[in-house]
């Protein structure tokens, strides 16, 4: 298991990308499958699909954004492991009396 201070420079180092990528969109881009260009945004809001539509020029941003939400979610669930092993290590440094 990686040392308490080892653990602490992973937690700094994941909450400062948490940090960068806290401007996101919650959902999916998808065509309206018209002849013609058309975008929307599709996500679920309280158990029922919503779509918003999306400006032909606005797609490459909400895509990147969209992105950047899959990305915080894997963030935030390795940000969780490495919370969990310091509490871990903390307590087992508590059963040794070295705290």
């Amino acid at each position: 298991m990686p040392s308490v201070a080892t653990l602490k420079a992973r937690r700094d180092r994941l909450v400062e990308q948490v940090h960068d990528h806290l401007d996101f969109v919650i959902g999916s881009v998808s065509t309206k499958g018209f002849g013609y260009p058309a975008y929307n945004l599709t996500t679920k809001v309280a158990g029922k699909t919503r779509s918003r539509h999306i400006p032909k020029d606005m797609v490459q941003l909400v895509r990147r954004l969209t992105a950047r939400h899959r990305k915080l979610k894997l963030l935030l669930q390795e940000l969780a492991a490495v919370n969990w092993q310091l509490i871990s290590e903390e307590v087992d440094l508590r059963d040794y009396g070295t705290i």
